[in-house]
């Protein structure tokens, strides 16, 4: 800004308002400028929950919404603790988030490692593999729908040549068995990239000089990758798997592209359920008994896990 502009400003200032800035320090005068963006965020995110935790304490129904509106207390929250078909869908997510966690931090280091030891046509090789990730989950659940076509189906035909069996006596999407697995199939094609990127750059930002010092020490290979990579590394790797973590506790879109939640219920996840009580059954007390528990969860889980994720970085 010229200081023609800058004279312009303070000439336009009227003289009463320019009297109680200019006695402002500086940290006042940035709340004054970011005091309506954090309002604003606050009545986006905090009056919501405030009001879902008031609604989880009734029986509310959002498609009927000039009925008599009832405080059933903490009804909604036991009956959601003692229902089978919930715990059910909470271990159905379990079992997806751990295994995908598991994959993607493995795969994720794995090519990390890969890509950090210069070759030729690095940048293409990292250009592809981040690809998937650059998909929306829409794109990515049609796309894999027709991978695991049992007749037609890409998927289905490289497992029949590799294994021998025949590609049309198994549907990975429409098999009891083989449904969850579907699904953690394709988030750790979509998402691996995005591990491998986070622990790129701590590789990356690892000195070379502290492997000439291994080095100098006479340490293996293998003896500086378990005392210097891992380590430093590691705080990485733990921030990968708590965005990862947190994400795929809420994965909706991609399960829906894919199996709809089935077959039965057997892939359906907490996010799924939670839509078709409050969408679908229009159970909206329950549903946002149902939420609140599901923050509570994540939230709880989250913490803790940034506490450890804080104690490895102090080392």
């Amino acid at each position: 800004m010229s200081p023609t502009s800058l004279d312009y400003i303070a000439e336009a200032t009227p003289k009463p308002v320019a009297r109680r800035l200019s006695g402002l320090s500086d940290r006042a005068i940035a709340w004054i400028f970011i005091a309506p963006t954090i309002a604003l965020l606050l009545a986006i995110n905090i009056f919501p929950l405030i009001w879902t935790v008031r609604l989880s304490f009734t029986n509310y129904r959002a498609n009927q919404p000039n009925a008599p509106v009832e405080f059933v207390g903490i009804r909604n929250y036991v009956r959601i603790l003692t229902d089978e078909d919930i715990w059910m869908t909470m271990q159905a997510t379990a079992h997806f988030v751990i295994w995908t966690l598991v994959l993607q931090v493995v795969l994720g280091f794995g090519l990390a490692w890969l890509i950090n030891r210069k070759f030729r046509g690095n940048d293409l090789w990292t250009t592809l593999i981040v690809l998937p990730m650059m998909l929306s989950p829409a794109v990515v659940g049609n796309f894999w729908t027709f991978l695991y076509q049992p007749q037609i189906g890409l998927f289905n035909a490289v497992v029949g040549f590799l294994s021998g069996v025949d590609p049309s006596s198994f549907s990975m999407i429409g098999d009891v068995a083989l449904a969850p697995w579907a699904i953690i199939i394709v988030d750790t094609w979509m998402w691996t990239p995005f591990v491998m990127l986070i622990c790129l750059a701590g590789l990356r930002s690892i000195p070379e000089s502290i492997y000439e010092a291994a080095e100098c020490d006479r340490a293996s290979k293998w003896r500086q990758f378990w005392t210097i990579t891992i380590p430093m590394v590691l705080p990485f790797l733990m921030l990968a798997v708590l965005f990862r973590g947190i994400e795929n506790f809420k994965m909706f879109e991609l399960v829906v592209q894919l199996t709809g939640g089935g077959p039965g219920s057997i892939t359906e996840l907490t996010s799924i359920n939670l839509k078709r009580e409050a969408f679908e059954k229009w159970r909206t007390g329950y549903a946002s008994a149902y939420a609140v528990i599901l923050f509570v969860t994540v939230f709880g889980l989250a913490s803790i896990y940034v506490k450890a994720l804080n104690r490895v970085k102090e080392r």
